[in-house]
């Protein structure tokens, strides 16, 4: 969908400032919503998570930080799916007259699933271009979610990489199941997405599912 969270390619955001060392949290909550978020009955479709963050009103996403926009979209999730209640998340204390549902995930087994490594790669049709094939990426304007980033859209690029086949994001994230479709790298000059005033040796590759593309 088209909002405010798609800031690839825009200018006028501010200067971006690498932290030299920088902690994996900043604050101890920070850990604590990572590990709700992979121990939550909802983790099971990450596409919904990140379009669930993608709803939250523009005023307030800008100016929440990275993990305040996590506890946000969990809370709201775990409205939605029915695994609390509005009340009992506003209190923080259950209701003891809720059903009490088997947690997806025990304390002694948090570390080895906040470590263990996830693949989206799935079986598909065959892919439709080859490496070295010059594409364009569809100008799509979608409601729901997608992963194809507008400054792309519209722009010609060249196939540089094929993927295999991965869960199509844009079906997952909404209850469509799974989807897989094939995903390839896809490389972009700086002058065809930002004209001639970029640097002729800069280029952008991105991995992009084959119905981002059409042939050029």
């Amino acid at each position: 969908m088209n909002g405010v969270h798609d800031m690839g390619g825009m200018e006028n955001l501010g200067r971006v400032s690498p932290e030299p060392d920088e902690p994996v949290f900043h604050h101890a909550w920070e850990g604590r919503v990572h590990a709700m978020t992979v121990a939550s009955p909802t983790r099971g479709n990450i596409d919904a998570g990140r379009h669930q963050r993608e709803l939250i009103p523009g005023p307030e996403y800008l100016a929440m930080s990275y993990y305040e926009k996590w506890f946000r979209s969990l809370g709201e999730l775990l409205v939605r799916h029915g695994a609390v209640t509005a009340e009992e998340l506003a209190s923080g204390r259950a209701d003891p007259a809720a059903p009490k549902a088997t947690p997806r995930l025990r304390a002694e087994d948090a570390a080895a699933a906040m470590t263990r490594p996830l693949s989206y790669i799935r079986e598909a049709a065959p892919p439709r271009f080859a490496v070295g094939d010059r594409v364009r990426a569809r100008n799509l304007n979608p409601p729901g979610h997608t992963r194809l980033p507008r400054y792309v859209r519209g722009h010609l690029g060249e196939i540089v990489a094929r993927r295999g086949a991965h869960v199509f994001p844009d079906s997952h994230a909404h209850g469509k199941g799974e989807d897989p479709r094939p995903l390839y790298a896809v490389r972009f000059s700086a002058r065809e997405l930002w004209g001639e005033a970029a640097d002729p040796r800069d280029s952008v590759s991105l991995d992009l599912w084959e119905p981002y593309l059409e042939p050029a």
